[in-house]
């Protein structure tokens, strides 16, 4: 008996290594089906959808942060907002002491007041004037009647004198009363002259004083100007960030005191590769990945792209054309609006990192027709 089960045993080995080769062959032609089927996906995904979508992790919130400083120097006299406060436009931020600024006004109005009497003296003083050229008018007029007559009585008494009608002593008398008028004549005119230009001075001055009470009026606007200017007021909505400005405090005109983050109106700021942005264009839909919220995806679009790379716009930007060059490829900013909902954007501060994803299909066409005309 022990022969027979031996032999049969034997017979079965051949039998069940045959049933394991074909489930191994099975398994292997499976797993290369699926190989095969997995990457025709991949290729076929790739080819419409992978290789349109451009991404980057250099990529961060931003917002158009206000740099809140003083126009004008004084010492603070009051800090009407805290550190992350929200504020509203126009809300009052800083108050500086204002009494210099108060008493620069008031002197300039002093000024004006005493500009425009010193011209209301001066007006009155040209209708005195107008009545000095009247009286020295008259005072002419008598002196060239007095010479006409002293110039009539020589003619009269020349013939007679010289006849012996009349004595010479006579004839000399009103020869000199003749030059005497003459004289009086002469001072009469000068007067006349002198009191006309008188007048003519006054009204320069008029002006002359009309030019430093317009001179003052600008000085008052300035003095206005700087004391409203004691008063900081926020330029858009936002919150407070990075105060540092304390009661007491002397600041300078242009001195950071805090900073103003209109956070309803952030967005992302996209560095991506010059090798990636060929057919990114204004208006692609953008899909943000926010590390603060790894659980959510946000939309976004694509706002606008730089008009050049960063280490354009750098400080010192390189220099390519000295000493050896290595090329390195360049990064170039793009600006991404942000779609998401009001209890979403209340989450995202500037600054927090994010990865990037635009759509790129949109542009495969476009793509293509620069490239034929290029041919």
């Amino acid at each position: 008996m022990k022969d027979i089960s031996e032999a049969v045993e034997g017979d079965n080995e051949p039998a069940a290594g045959s049933r394991s080769n074909r489930k191994l062959r099975l398994f292997i032609l499976a797993a290369v089906i699926v190989a095969v089927l997995a990457g025709a996906w991949w290729y076929y995904r790739y080819v419409t959808y992978g290789q349109y979508m451009q991404s980057t992790d250099n990529a961060y919130v931003a917002a158009d942060s206000v740099v809140v400083s003083s126009k004008v120097a004084g010492y603070v006299d009051a800090v009407l907002v805290s550190e992350n406060q929200q504020v509203a436009r126009g809300e009052a931020l800083v108050q500086l002491d204002l009494r210099d600024y108060r008493a620069q006004a008031a002197q300039a109005r002093a000024q004006i007041a005493a500009t425009v009497a010193g011209a209301d003296t001066i007006r009155s003083q040209v209708s005195e004037q107008n009545a000095a050229i009247r009286q020295a008018r008259a005072q002419l007029a008598v002196a060239r009647a007095t010479l006409d007559l002293a110039n009539k009585q020589v003619n009269r008494y020349r013939p007679l004198a010289a006849s012996g009608a009349e004595p010479r002593e006579k004839l000399d008398q009103y020869v000199t009363q003749a030059q005497q008028a003459r004289a009086e004549l002469a001072s009469a005119q000068a007067a006349v002259a002198a009191a006309t230009g008188r007048r003519a001075t006054l009204f320069e001055q008029i002006e002359q004083t009309r030019a430093q009470a317009d001179a003052a009026r600008a000085q008052l606007d300035v003095a206005d100007l700087n004391v409203s200017s004691t008063r900081l007021e926020a330029s858009r909505a936002g919150r407070i960030g990075d105060l540092s400005v304390r009661v007491g405090q002397f600041v300078q005109p242009g001195q950071r005191l805090m900073t103003l983050v209109p956070v309803s109106q952030i967005y992302v700021t996209a560095n991506f590769k010059e090798t990636q942005v060929g057919l990114v264009r204004p208006g692609q839909p953008v899909r943000l990945e926010v590390d603060a919220l790894p659980d959510g995806k946000i939309a976004g679009t694509v706002d606008s792209i730089s008009p050049g790379t960063g280490a354009e716009f750098s400080i010192l930007p390189p220099e390519n054309a000295t000493g050896n060059f290595t090329k390195i490829v360049q990064r170039i900013p793009v600006r991404i609006s942000i779609d998401a909902a009001p209890e979403v954007r209340r989450l995202l501060v500037p600054g927090m990192s994010v990865v990037a994803t635009i759509d790129t299909r949109g542009a495969v066409g476009e793509l293509e027709e620069i490239s034929s005309a290029a041919e």
